[in-house]
């Protein structure tokens, strides 16, 4: 499966160097260019390559690391999502009620991604700390995921374990997932899996 993030921010960036760490491929794009990014891509070295947003949307699994607001503009690059996966590594973080509609901010992120799986994770650290290595005292840094689909949950719990976290499935995102929402209990916890 062909992987991309889209957003070169403390989290795109965070989440470039696990895949360089790791030696997985992936792309990484944003709203100003491949090259404003290729700086970072080529210190970050690895298999990470600088794209224009047009080629990383052609990507099985899409990362979204950029502010809430802007995924309704990604969203509109193609009218049929449909066999893709969006991971949702955005916090709705100053996101009113009024402006989430009564939904989980996963389940209105899937609103602007029609036919697509969308999965919640790589989001509940602070970028400093999801930057780090996340195997810590012999256990690893636990990064939960939530989804309303087990097939996708279970390609993005296998992202995550070849990220080197140890990933905890909440189940549906307005389930378990809501766990993670700002204010949830589960958000800013860094908690180390051992075994």
């Amino acid at each position: 499966m062909k992987q991309s993030i889209i957003g070169s921010g403390n989290v795109g960036t965070a989440l470039a160097r696990h895949f360089s760490r790791n030696g997985i491929e992936v792309s990484i794009a944003n709203s100003r260019g491949p090259e404003s990014i290729q700086p970072m891509v080529t210190q970050i070295g690895g298999k990470v390559t600088a794209k224009e947003i047009e080629e990383a949307i052609k990507a099985d699994v899409i990362i979204l690391a950029i502010p809430f607001r802007a995924h309704p503009l990604i969203g509109k690059m193609l009218s049929d999502w449909s066999g893709k996966i969006i991971i949702d590594a955005m916090n709705a973080y100053g996101i009113s009620p009024d402006e989430l509609k009564g939904h989980a901010s996963s389940n209105l992120v899937a609103t602007s991604f029609p036919g697509a799986k969308i999965v919640k994770t790589l989001n509940q650290l602070p970028a400093k700390l999801l930057a780090m290595n996340p195997a810590e005292g012999g256990g690893r840094r636990v990064m939960f995921v939530s989804s309303n689909d087990t097939k996708a949950a279970e390609v993005g719990s296998q992202l995550v374990s070849d990220l080197g976290f140890a990933p905890i499935f909440l189940g549906r995102i307005d389930q378990g997932g809501a766990l993670l929402g700002m204010g949830g209990p589960l958000i800013l916890q860094n908690l180390i899996k051992f075994g």
